[in-house]
């Protein structure tokens, strides 16, 4: 399959239509296992002692730990957080995002910056229904339904929705919303140390199979500090795994 180049915007404007992704996406790449659906649920990983998987609901829009993939949606699917807030970073476009996710950002590109004397920049985060809808809509109307789905969320479908997902580049930008941001110092960064700030990785190398979007590792979801050590801690690489749910390859 051809690869596009990526966009550097969820919302910029590029031939009378918006572009995004999962994330904020511009490529279409479907590894070999996405074609078929497979609803086996992918093993769960051993616990750390005293830790309750339950404790935050894995459906409910406004927790944390919500599940937002190609089959379980937001419900209702036009949910809007109502704590949503301006992340005060260095940007592309105006990031918003809900407070506590918001306050972690912050706290983490400060560390970043202090690490290293280098600067991170969000890409992009929270995006409504309704912009969804014009994102899906441009990617089916240039790459027809079928390769749109391996690269962009359908409305109601988007972890950006939530408010708890963030798109991160270098800055100055280097590697933009492509792969090859896993090889940058923000990128290295990022692996080792969201964790620490409550981040995981959403779309990880190799397991498009069970999230059913390609590699991103640009995108990351606040999911709180507690659960993240836990995916840390037990070298767990998605949030299917975790709560052994089932893949997620693609829609139902």
């Amino acid at each position: 399959m051809k690869r596009f180049g990526r966009i550097l915007a969820s919302a910029a404007i590029v031939g009378g239509f918006v572009l995004g992704s999962a994330s904020a996406p511009a490529v279409a790449v479907a590894d070999a296992g996405v074609a078929s659906v497979d609803v086996a649920a992918a093993t769960a990983p051993a616990f750390a002692k005293g830790f309750n998987k339950k404790a935050k609901s894995i459906t409910d829009p406004a927790s944390y730990w919500v599940v937002v993939n190609k089959l379980t949606p937001l419900k209702p699917k036009k949910w809007v957080p109502k704590d949503l807030v301006t992340v005060p970073v260095d940007h592309v476009y105006s990031p918003k995002m809900r407070s506590m996710a918001s306050k972690a950002v912050v706290s983490m590109f400060k560390a970043y910056n202090k690490a290293t004397g280098k600067k991170m920049q969000a890409q992009s985060a929270y995006r409504s229904y309704t912009s969804q809808v014009s994102v899906y809509n441009g990617w089916v109307k240039k790459l027809g339904k079928k390769k749109a789905d391996l690269t962009s969320a359908r409305p109601g479908f988007s972890e950006h929705q939530t408010g708890n997902a963030i798109d991160i580049s270098a800055k100055p930008a280097k590697c933009s919303l492509q792969a090859c941001f896993a090889s940058t110092s923000q990128g290295k960064w990022l692996a080792k140390y969201a964790w620490k700030y409550g981040f995981v990785l959403r779309y990880p190398k190799g397991m498009t199979s069970t999230t059913g979007y390609e590699y991103e590792p640009w995108h990351y979801r606040y999911v709180g500090k507690q659960l993240a050590k836990e995916m840390h801690d037990t070298k767990t690489k998605t949030l299917e795994q975790f709560f052994g749910l089932p893949k997620a390859p693609t829609y139902k």
